[in-house]
């Protein structure tokens, strides 16, 4: 029985939270007898590639297909959920690799055509949904503000506003060909959005110009709705995620929530109850990327306002020449108690959750279980958290560890400072911690749905 994991990024170069729940499926699967590969993809811009649009290479056993997009780069902002002219390309190579079952972990850079192709190929395909690409331009279903949205309207027009507000003023005004000063009123730009949606309707804007990439985005969750009836199944990792693509018209009846499951190899041997060690500083730890939708500036600022004797560990890899590394050095302003540790490998985890007092995830984004929160309880750790349902679903403030008012500085300093106050209370936070959910009992859901959609899989 061959299946075929398809993921945005994969390792060695890519490994934060999809990368790394797409490797664990994958061995499970492996384990119990799955002939299974990988397909991923590589961005423009990006180097390592093989000089053709696409190659092979093996990770871990598993051969993976990656396809390099510098060969096919994208020039109109539908591309970066469907590319039609991909059909021929998409359709040849599933034909050729031939799963007998396509399970999607995140549909970026392949975009909805590989569905498409899928069902063409008469291939049963299931997903886990990551985060809100099939709602959000963005993917975290928030506007440029950071507000909760709930989803797009039927016009597209709010999603076309959001998508003003968060290129900017000078970029508007290049594209409109107006002045900076019409471009930065507010009303102008909500003005704009409603009237270049109604103009993208009509059959000039199937012409080349600005009003075809208005008409991109405005069709983007429609277009994407229908493409993901493929689906057979969805699967939501939290209540959160789920309620949202529900609310949004998509298929109840598809949508089935399991939660996360973890490598229990990776943290069998650091689920000791935390003491705080008043021999060294207070350790605080964040794991992830380095982000700004992850809200680490806001940590560090956060770090330097507490008092007290303490150090800050981020690990975690910037983009090249990233502007927002350049920001957080800039933030540490050569404050040696905050350590840049940069990357380790996935199955030092839990060693690395065991060598910190507290896990700090201070996401701006409405975050989707992340896995290192998961990780976390599983160690004893104690964390905070915004204070998000995609997180506290799994951590309950006072007890397990404490939450705060996401994008708050002010609140994140606060909860900080109550630690620093007070350490003795991570010992109790640590007895509260856990999570025992594994990839094996994940991926025994994940089964039942293969064996539902797939009848291949009931001959044995």
């Amino acid at each position: 029985m061959k299946v075929l994991l398809v993921v945005h990024y994969f390792f060695p170069d890519h490994f934060y939270g999809t990368e790394t729940y797409t490797l664990e499926v994958a061995r499970d699967l492996r384990r119990r007898g799955y002939d299974v590969e990988i397909m991923s993809a590589m961005s423009p811009g990006e180097k390592g590639g093989q000089e053709k649009l696409l190659f092979r290479y093996t990770y871990d056993g598993f051969t993976v297909h990656c396809v390099d997009f510098n060969f096919a780069p994208h020039n109109y902002f539908h591309q970066l959920y469907y590319r039609p002219e991909m059909y021929s390309f998409y359709h040849e190579l599933l034909s050729t690799i031939a799963p007998d079952l396509m399970h999607v972990t995140h549909l970026m850079n392949h975009t909805a055509v590989i569905l498409e192709a899928a069902d063409a190929c008469a291939i049963p395909v299931v997903a886990t949904l990551t985060d809100f690409f099939g709602i959000c331009f963005n993917s975290r279903l928030s506007d440029v503000k950071g507000e909760l949205c709930p989803g797009p309207n039927s016009s597209g027009s709010k999603c076309l506003h959001c998508y003003m507000e968060a290129i900017g003023s000078e970029e508007l005004a290049r594209s409109f060909a107006v002045s900076r000063k019409l471009v930065d009123n507010s009303y102008f730009r909500r003005f704009s959005a409603l009237c270049f949606t109604w103009l993208a309707k009509l059959p000039l804007g199937k012409k080349r110009g600005p009003l075809v990439q208005v008409r991109g985005l405005t069709e983007r969750t429609e277009k994407l709705y229908n493409f993901y009836k493929i689906y057979r199944k969805m699967v939501a990792p939290t209540d959160f995620l789920h309620d949202a693509y529900v609310a949004n018209r998509f298929p109840e009846e598809k949508m089935v929530k399991i939660n996360f499951g973890i490598n229990w190899d990776v943290v069998a041997d650091f689920r000791t109850v935390r003491k705080y060690d008043t021999t060294r500083p207070l350790r605080f730890g964040y794991i992830g990327q380095l982000a700004d939708h992850k809200g680490v500036d806001m940590l560090v600022q956060s770090f330097k306002a507490v008092g007290g004797d303490k150090e800050l560990l981020l690990y975690g890899s910037p983009g090249p020449g990233s502007p927002y590394y350049e920001k957080l050095v800039e933030i540490c302003a050569g404050d040696r108690s905050v350590i840049f540790a940069g990357t380790f490998p996935e199955t030092e985890l839990g060693k690395r959750l065991s060598e910190i007092d507290v896990l700090v995830i201070p996401s701006r984004w409405h975050e989707n279980s992340p896995l290192v929160l998961l990780y976390a309880l599983a160690t004893r750790t104690p964390v905070i958290v915004s204070a998000v349902k995609g997180m506290t679903e799994f951590v309950r403030d006072g007890e397990n560890g404490l939450t705060f008012k996401r994008g708050s500085l002010a609140d994140l300093t606060r909860v900080m400072g109550l630690i620093m106050e007070n350490p003795a209370i991570i010992e109790g936070f640590s007895e509260c911690a856990d999570y025992r959910k594994t990839i094996s009992d994940h991926v025994d859901e994940i089964e039942n749905i293969y064996r539902e959609i797939q009848p291949l899989l009931n001959t044995d």
